[in-house]
């Protein structure tokens, strides 16, 4: 019984010492990591939290819908992320304008699910390592990686304002449970 509490108790502390570990060895990679991690749980959130009849809002008729902005979130994570290392072996579907809400979500949780597993191959080691880019320019990998996040950080700025407009609060406003 004893071995058996000792092996549960190895196996729920070694997964945080490895990622201790690994913060330790990459800590300039950990942060990137880290703020990947929470806007795009923000993101996520943020996709989910709008109705489904609300998909179509936009604030002004120069802004994309609400829906085309997560289409649009999820098609731009795929083609810069594919830009970190290896590309994937088939390109993504885009999104389109008629997608629902449903697909929307999935597309852009499959998008953040495949930026993750990129972003998890960055060392601090790798960071100044050039990648090609847009335009047929070569970028530094931290340069790849700081285009996601700040994208990330501008939509959601956007995203939030758009789910403020329909009486409803993004996930960085709303209490914790």
């Amino acid at each position: 019984m004893k071995r058996f509490i000792c092996l549960i108790a190895i196996c729920l502390v070694a997964p945080m010492f490895a990622h201790a570990q690994d913060s330790a060895a990459n800590p300039l990679t950990a942060t990137l990591r880290k703020q990947f991690d929470d806007y795009a749980k923000n993101l996520v959130a943020t996709a989910e939290t709008m109705p489904e009849e609300k998909y179509s809002f936009k604030p002004t008729p120069e802004n994309m819908t609400f829906g085309k902005t997560i289409g649009h979130i999820a098609d731009v994570n795929n083609a810069v992320c594919s830009k970190l290392f290896m590309p994937p072996a088939t390109p993504f579907a885009k999104s389109s304008d008629t997608d629902s809400k449903e697909k929307l979500v999935a597309g852009l949780k499959a998008s953040m699910d495949y930026c993750g597993q990129q972003f998890s191959k960055i060392t601090d080691a790798n960071l100044a390592e050039m990648v090609p880019f847009f335009g047929g320019r070569q970028i530094t990998r931290l340069g790849a990686a700081l285009a996601v996040i700040t994208d990330f950080a501008d939509h959601y700025a956007g995203l939030s304002i758009h789910l403020r407009m329909n009486g409803l609060l993004p996930p960085t406003a709303q209490k914790k449970m």
